[in-house]
């Protein structure tokens, strides 16, 4: 379905982009699948889709439940069968149709016959309780970046919008749920899979956030976590304050592959130099602070997009990127653009909320986030200012349980995968997440850019190195792999 370029249809179709132990008690009871009909717009060849009712707080198992839908793409060949491969695509965001996403992306077939894919809408989102803080049309198409911030009235205007949200999130008809979900729970709930799947233990796959709920999962279930591999890698701390501000980061990372694209294609007129192409900018950027494009995009709105372009490179991406730089330039209406249809986005962005919010502890002060904003607008010019920027979780209470981070004790079983130059979790943070894990861990660096390595990206040294690690189980040690072309 083609829409217009609208606040609304950029943000949604972009959000389709953690002191109690880690084992369940001698007490809980072991959890039972029951499988069901796929909902129809999870009834995807092979899928299968089942239920789970799981503790709400996993330090009271016989207290309320929740209910956690999860798909299987089961393994056809049971002579190579080695047991599940729980994933997760990031967000937070529904997971049931990603054992389907990545088979169409090009999952190789031997990861495919050795593991049963295991997809799973976090607690919260989607089809597993879903959550929701009554946001009205506008807060949903507001979605779950904050708007780039020019100075520290807009910082302050934001923080009188989000604040409203959180306040919103709290009096919810889920508010009583809001607590216990998060990135330590979640992954409780994926050890509550493995056990009601019958298996002693469950590999993973992860990308982005899932990044992060990998790391959990692996500290917290060291003895049942097999094989371990995250990809696009957040910081140790996850989508915490400083996890959000890297995004502004990450954007100074990856133009430069677009720029040096930009400059070598003269029919856009953007620039024959990279530093002509940055240049033009902040001047469209400024251009349209002051004047919306017929469409009615503003600086905020073009910054964002430009944020999102980068998560894919190569001509096709640059090109669709340049078209609309060039329409944007010359008065003229952006190209036609295709935009998925989100399902569920008020679970989706309440979820996510709830999950970011009850994680860890955010500054409660605006004055502290105004002046995030004014060093990264300096630091990262281009979209600094807009990931320092105010979230609703300065307004959430404070988490319930400690903080889960990544722990070096353990057996040495975590790969992360990560593109040099990535828009949203840039190679920075991967770094830290790795220094946190020590021996455990082990990371390969890819000279690429874009958010999503593995299969998702088109460097054969990194796929053929995840693959032969998920097949085969013997890590790599830290390596590079060099850029690829085609």
């Amino acid at each position: 379905m083609r829409k217009t370029m609208s606040m609304a249809a950029v943000v949604t179709a972009a959000a389709a982009l953690v002191a109690v132990p880690g084992v369940a008690s001698a007490a809980t009871p072991k959890p039972e699948v029951q499988w069901v009909a796929c909902p129809t717009d999870v009834a995807l060849p092979g899928l299968e889709c089942g239920k789970l009712q799981l503790p709400l707080d996993y330090r009271k198992p016989e207290g309320r439940r929740t209910e956690v839908m999860i798909t299987r793409l089961a393994s056809k060949n049971p002579a190579k069968r080695k047991g599940i491969l729980l994933t997760n695509p990031g967000g937070p965001s529904e997971g049931l149709t990603f054992p389907a996403v990545l088979k169409a992306v090009g999952l190789p077939q031997g990861v495919q016959d050795a593991y049963d894919i295991i997809g799973m809408d976090p607690r919260g989102i989607g089809y597993s309780s879903p959550s929701t803080c009554d946001l009205t049309e506008e807060q949903m198409a507001d979605g779950s970046v904050p708007p780039y911030a020019n100075n520290s009235a807009e910082v302050r205007q934001r923080a009188d919008e989000v604040k409203k949200i959180a306040e919103q999130c709290l009096k919810s008809s889920s508010a009583g749920e809001l607590p216990y979900n998060t990135t330590a729970n979640i992954a409780r709930d994926l050890d509550s899979v493995r056990a009601a799947l019958g298996e002693k233990k469950a590999s993973f796959l992860g990308y982005s956030y899932g990044s992060y709920l990998g790391s959990v999962y692996a500290t917290l279930f060291p003895k049942t976590a097999e094989r371990v591999v995250i990809d696009s890698n957040l910081p140790k701390g996850g989508w915490d304050v400083e996890g959000g501000r890297l995004m502004g980061r990450g954007v100074e990372d990856t133009f430069p592959d677009f720029a040096k694209w930009a400059a070598a294609h003269p029919e856009y007129n953007l620039g024959t130099t990279p530093q002509q192409v940055r240049a033009k900018f902040f001047d469209l950027a400024a251009r349209l602070d002051k004047t919306p494009s017929v469409e009615g995009v503003d600086g905020r709105l073009f910054r964002f997009i430009n944020f999102t372009a980068l998560y894919s490179t190569g001509d096709e991406a640059f090109s669709k990127l340049a078209a609309s730089w060039k329409a944007f330039d010359t008065g003229q209406p952006q190209p036609p653009q295709e935009y998925p249809e989100v399902p569920r986005v008020q679970a989706l962005l309440a979820g996510r909320l709830n999950v970011i919010c009850g994680d860890s502890t955010w500054p409660s002060s605006v004055g502290t986030y105004e002046r995030n904003v004014a060093i990264d607008r300096i630091r990262n010019p281009m979209f600094g200012a807009a990931a320092a920027n105010i979230q609703p979780c300065a307004f959430f209470p404070k988490p319930v349980e400690k903080q889960v981070l990544p722990s070096d004790r353990g057996p040495r079983n975590v790969l992360l995968v990560q593109n040099e130059r990535d828009p949203a979790t840039p190679l920075v943070g991967a770094q830290s997440t790795r220094r946190a894990f020590g021996d455990r861990a082990a990371m390969i660096t890819i000279d690429q850019g874009g958010h999503g390595a593995y299969v998702f990206g088109k460097n054969k040294c990194a796929n053929d190195k995840v693959t032969e690690y998920l097949l085969g189980g013997q890590r790599p040690n830290d390596q590079k792999c060099a850029a690829e072309n085609g």
